[in-house]
């Protein structure tokens, strides 16, 4: 058995590094004067805003109002496409949304109109695009 007759001294080890200041207040740390970024601070930019609006197009796809298209849950119309992110926000019930669609299922009677806010896919096929006739899309 060993016997520690020299202990390692506490001064002979340097500072452990402080911790960061956290977003949450804590009493022993001060407030950060912009504690969590927000999306209005990010798209100030008009190059993010710009590559923003891209990427909700790309998401979307091509449907527009009018639009029919089908996939493994059924065939639906789009009604309407709402791209306000406050709107599409309360719509969906989802704090990241920045668009929302407004679909009605055409093979369900008395089918009524709901949102959605899943992006388009490859697993997604327009069946008619936005103004077309009906009976050009089942020629």
């Amino acid at each position: 058995m060993t016997i520690m007759t020299d202990a390692p001294v506490a001064d002979s080890r340097p500072p452990l590094p402080k911790r960061p200041i956290p977003h949450e207040r804590v009493p022993d740390r001060p407030t950060p004067s912009n504690p969590r970024p927000h999306s209005e601070h990010l798209v100030a930019d008009p190059l993010m805003t710009e590559a923003l609006r891209r990427v909700v197009e790309l998401e979307i796809g091509p449907r527009r109002v009018g639009a029919l298209y089908r996939n493994v849950d059924g065939v639906f119309e789009v009604l309407a496409v709402i791209r306000d992110p406050e709107r599409a926000r309360s719509l969906l019930n989802r704090r990241s949304a920045r668009w929302a669609l407004i679909v009605k299922d055409v093979t369900r009677a008395g089918g009524e109109p709901f949102a959605i806010g899943s992006v388009w896919t490859t697993s997604d096929y327009l069946v008619r695009e936005a103004g077309a006739r009906l009976s050009e899309a089942f020629a």
